[in-house]
């Protein structure tokens, strides 16, 4: 599946938004990625969780993390695709941590996995947890990666397409400047 592919897939489902957004990362954005939206068709999520899996085979992992609550879906289909186990970080008291009884050991290779890559905070934070827990975690996907420093999460990052929006801090948005409602869509308050 090429980059235009999954682009259209977004665009054909409604989940590529345009207007005033506040991303999870606080920053905002004329675009907004509602994953869900595609997501939430099982055919769609696991043609793209194929797609994600042959892309990142290769590292051999033997577990896909994501963070909850936007990885959750595309995690557990891109686990489905390489056939490992699919597990999930979820925050408690604002800090991503392992509950529900999932586990990770030093035997784990981690895959962590995303919907949306936009600064890679939640990556970050979805990694450190794997490290935390002695895993090796060998890199990190998206389905759509919003940024262009492929450095910021430390590891070999894959994606099946990328879409360079620019993202502003929201006292140096020109939307913000124009008094354009900012809207937050997303699965974080």
């Amino acid at each position: 599946m090429d980059s235009e592919a999954v682009l259209d897939l977004f665009r054909d489902s409604g989940a590529l938004l345009e207007g005033h957004f506040r991303l999870s990362s606080g920053l905002h954005s004329e675009r907004y990625l509602q994953s869900a939206l595609v997501l939430q068709f099982p055919e769609l999520a696991a043609r793209l969780g194929d797609a994600l899996g042959a892309r990142t085979r290769h590292l051999q992992p033997t577990v896909v993390l994501s963070p909850a609550l936007g990885g959750i879906v595309i995690g557990q289909e891109v686990g489905r695709a390489l056939g490992i186990r699919a597990i999930f970080a979820e925050r408690q008291e604002g800090a991503l941590t392992l509950r529900r009884g999932f586990t990770l050991d030093r035997a784990d290779r981690v895959l962590v996995v995303e919907d949306v890559i936009t600064t890679g905070g939640s990556t970050r934070e979805t990694i450190d947890v794997a490290k935390a827990a002695g895993a090796h975690v060998l890199g990190a996907a998206a389905i759509i990666d919003r940024g262009n420093d492929a450095t910021r999460v430390n590891l070999p990052l894959f994606s099946l397409a990328q879409l360079v929006v620019p993202a502003y801090r929201p006292e140096a948005c020109p939307l913000c400047a124009k008094d354009v409602p900012v809207v937050k869509p997303g699965s974080r308050a």
